[in-house]
This record gives C-alpha cells, sequence and structure tokens, in this order.
C-alpha cells in the first residue's frame, strides 16, 4: 500500500461545505457594513459634530469592505475551480496543495511552497 499523504479529493473533508460556509460569513459581513448588492456602506448622521471621525470610519469601513470583497472573490474562484475539476491543485506547479492548508485557508491556490516564493 503506497504511503501517499491525502489530497483533496481523498482526505474525506468536505471542501464545498467549507468555501460555501465562508462564502455565507464573507457576504453577511459585506451586508452589515451595508456594501452588499453594490452598496455604498452605513449612513452616517449628517448632523454629527465631529465629521473627520465620520470620515475616518467611512474610510476604515471601505477599506474592510474592499478586503472582504477581495476575499470573496478569492474563495468564489475556488468554488468554481471545485466545479471544474481543479481545486486542490497548486495553480504554479500543478502538485496537489496539502490538505492541512486547504483546511486552514480553504480557497487557497497556490502549494506551501509556491506561496513561499510569492
Amino acid at each position: 500500500m503506497p504511503n501517499e499523504a491525502p489530497t483533496a479529493a481523498t482526505a474525506g473533508v468536505d471542501f464545498a461545505e467549507l468555501l460555501h460556509t465562508e462564502q455565507a460569513r464573507l457576504q453577511a459581513e459585506l451586508s452589515e457594513l451595508g456594501f452588499a448588492d453594490g452598496g455604498g456602506g452605513l449612513n452616517y448622521d449628517s448632523n454629527f459634530a465631529d465629521s473627520s471621525q465620520v470620515t475616518a470610519e467611512r474610510g476604515e469601513a471601505e477599506r474592510l469592505a474592499q478586503e472582504l470583497r477581495e476575499a470573496l472573490d478569492e474563495v468564489d474562484a475556488a468554488i468554481q475551480r471545485l466545479a471544474d475539476g481543479t481545486y486542490g491543485n497548486c495553480e504554479v506547479c500543478g502538485k496537489p496543495i496539502g490538505v492541512p492548508r486547504l483546511e486552514a485557508m480553504p480557497a487557497a491556490r497556490l502549494c506551501i511552497v509556491d506561496a513561499a516564493k510569492h
């Protein structure tokens, strides 16, 4: 019996469920910030005395929303790779991405070796 490490296909982990759970979490966070479905963010009281504080908070919310959108794009791409049958393979070298890495980062596109290079 060969002593091979498990791959995404043989690990017994439901990566589709992990990805869809992460997708729903990211969408919920975007919604909480008011950025779901192209929204422009939360509305702030225009009568608030400290407009610089409102500006700072709005900027922070926009930065966070951008990070959430990027993470959501990565998850969406991983779900597409799952559908295409290419999920779990490194986009650089083509070798399987380690199961522990995929469990920690289900949307990972690169194996640990290639991720360290980039």
